[in-house]
């Protein structure tokens, strides 16, 4: 990259707002799971003036306005510092996070890699400031896989593009908000050292043919012959680039050597990275899977390689899944939910990290492959698939895509959200209520479909890591195969209600309720009360289903607190363990859905 380009992406006005944009959310979300208590101080119609005292005299103030679940919004241009009597406007996060580090005991060592994150993720937000002021496309017209890469990042999480692994250039080739294109190498691996599964009714020659054609197909194989080997002792899969340069060069090289592995070439088909970072749409066919492929980079919580024992099961669990859709008329005939399986996985284990009892769960995690349904081969004439994060993007002149969505479609906004009340959550419920089965429904999770610019129906996705069951005795789930009650985490009825409070409550329509209650002046009360009426008509319908209701209460006052920035920041740190850090437990929250009935009368 050029000076010119570096000084138009890397300039001050620039840097400033990306990174009081980023203070503004620390103190907000640090706020939210109770790492700091600033104490209000006065009140100025609905906003409060607060003060935070932190180590060594510093000081920070700053107005915020109450939110539900004892959230606040915070006004950044309100945000000052104090030290030694100096005031002055706070801007830097990681000056924050030094003021903030011994106050809350956050560890040198954490706090060294948090600065490190937190200097990946400004350095993303200027890149997509940047993007966004140059920008003149109407996002609404974006192809699915488009508007993915226009997305931000997680809302919660504040080191959300910390990317640990990524160099500027990896940055600039690889992450969705770049929108690069890239072409996939392909290998071998033979049979011996690898696991195929598929769905019922698919087999190997069936998924790789679809994927790559016979001339390609053949190519390959006669890679395998002029290599002196049986093109039938090995399974063909893809692997990105990065990946290959980083991770399965350097420490498979023995495969390699042995001809247990055999680099085939590059696959002629293009992908644009989605907001995970390792799943990839195919744009020369839109309908030819997605492909999920491990990418050993730190992000968010975890390291992005795919878990070998559920990469394994993957396939069966999308059976699972798909088998209660299929003998369920409300969800198959009524909510018409789409479920893109992911039909077919490959799984290599390494040969020494596997047998190494306690090993770092990163270097379990290195080569594979998940091939998942397109979602646009289940679109019909007129629907448009947007991802449920887009929900949550403002524009550079503040204008929310939400809103020209609804705008676009004719409806008043409170009549738009009616309509995505009643696609998004009746089949959630569904699945909790009746079968004791939820999914992980974040924005990235969630994709929307829309028609005429209207909530039309509902498709979930990504089984494999985030379907999750009930620990209780459920007669629906006495048949569950062994091997998936071994891999997926059977959750306590709190624990299972979570993934829709925290998973979509919480980490999505919390903020969706804030943007429509500050853009749209929608009162928070109202969004709420939707919810909740959508909750309960979908009880009075399924009323012989009531004692699940009160087993798994969306409703209840209160709720364990899970947390993000918290897990990161004081429980599990940088910790290479054998096993995925989790959200940290941390108090209660307010369940605004029981406050809203007081409220609201509902």
């Amino acid at each position: 990259m050029n000076q010119p380009q570096l000084s138009a992406i890397f300039n001050q006005e620039n840097w400033n707002t990306v990174s009081r944009n980023l203070l503004t959310k620390m103190i907000a979300e640090f706020t939210y799971e109770a790492i700091l208590t600033p104490q209000p101080v006065e009140t100025d119609e609905k906003k409060i003036r607060y003060r935070l005292p932190l180590s060594d005299g510093v000081e920070y103030t700053f107005q915020a306005e109450q939110r539900v679940f004892d959230s606040i919004r915070v006004f950044p241009e309100t945000i000052q510092r104090e030290e030694n009597g100096r005031i002055e406007p706070a801007l830097s996060p990681i000056r924050f996070l030094l003021d903030l580090q011994k106050a809350v005991a956050i560890s040198p060592e954490t706090a060294g890699h948090l600065i490190r994150e937190y200097h990946h993720t400004l350095v993303a937000d200027a890149h997509i400031l940047e993007k966004k002021q140059r920008r003149n496309t109407d996002l609404t017209q974006l192809d699915y896989a488009q508007l993915e890469g226009e997305m931000e990042g997680h809302p919660w999480i504040t080191y959300n593009k910390g990317r640990i692994g990524f160099g500027y250039q990896d940055y600039r080739s690889y992450a969705p908000e770049q929108q690069q294109p890239v072409q996939l190498d392909w290998i071998a691996v033979s049979r011996k050292r690898a696991d195929f599964h598929a769905v019922k009714g698919l087999d190997y020659p069936t998924l790789i043919q679809g994927e790559i054609g016979d001339e390609q197909l053949e190519h390959f194989r006669q890679v395998l012959r002029d290599q002196q080997v049986n093109p039938d002792d090995y399974w063909f899969l893809p692997v990105h680039e990065w990946q290959w340069d980083r991770y399965i060069i350097p420490l498979f090289a023995e495969d390699l050597a042995e001809k247990t592995i055999i680099p085939l070439g590059r696959g002629l088909d293009q992908y644009l990275p989605q907001q995970s970072i390792r799943t990839f749409v195919n744009t020369s066919h839109r309908n030819k899977h997605h492909v999920k492929l491990p990418m050993s980079i730190l992000n968010t919580l975890v390291y992005r390689g795919l878990p070998g024992e559920r990469t394994v099961l993957a396939p069966k669990i999308t059976d699972y899944i798909k088998g209660i859709w299929n003998s369920d008329s409300f969800l198959r005939d009524e909510c018409r939910v789409i479920l893109p399986g992911e039909i077919a996985s490959l799984n290599v284990d390494h040969p020494y990290f596997s047998h190494l009892p306690g090993a770092p769960y990163q270097y379990l995690e290195m080569l594979g492959c998940i091939w998942r349904e397109s979602i646009y081969s289940y679109l019909e004439e007129g629907e448009k698939p947007i991802t449920l994060a887009s929900l949550l993007h403002v524009d550079s002149d503040g204008t929310p895509l939400v809103t020209q969505w609804v705008e676009q479609s004719g409806l008043s906004l409170e009549e738009w959200l009616e309509r995505l009340f009643a696609v998004l959550l009746p089949p959630l419920l569904h699945y909790l209520y009746r079968y004791g089965v939820v999914f992980s429904p974040h924005g990235q999770n969630t994709i929307l479909v829309l028609k005429d610019s209207i909530p039309h129906r509902l498709a979930i996705k990504d089984f494999v890591d985030d379907v999750n069951v009930s620990d209780q005795p459920l007669p629906e789930l006495a048949d569950l195969p062994q091997d998936l009650k071994t891999v997926l985490r059977s959750e306590p009825p709190e624990g299972l209600c979570q993934f829709i409070f925290t998973g979509l409550f919480i980490c999505h329509f919390r903020y969706l309720s804030d943007l429509l209650e500050t853009e749209a002046q929608y009162p928070e009360a109202s969004f709420w009360s939707g919810v909740r009426k959508t909750i309960l008509a979908y009880q009075e319908r399924f009323d012989h289903l009531r004692e699940r209701f009160e087993l798994f209460d969306l409703l209840r006052p209160r709720f364990t607190k899970l947390c993000l920035n918290r897990n990161r920041m004081l429980d599990y740190g940088y910790a290479d363990g054998d096993d995925r850090p989790h959200a940290s437990e941390h108090g209660k929250v307010t369940n605004v859905l029981a406050e809203t009935a007081e409220v609201k009368g509902v």
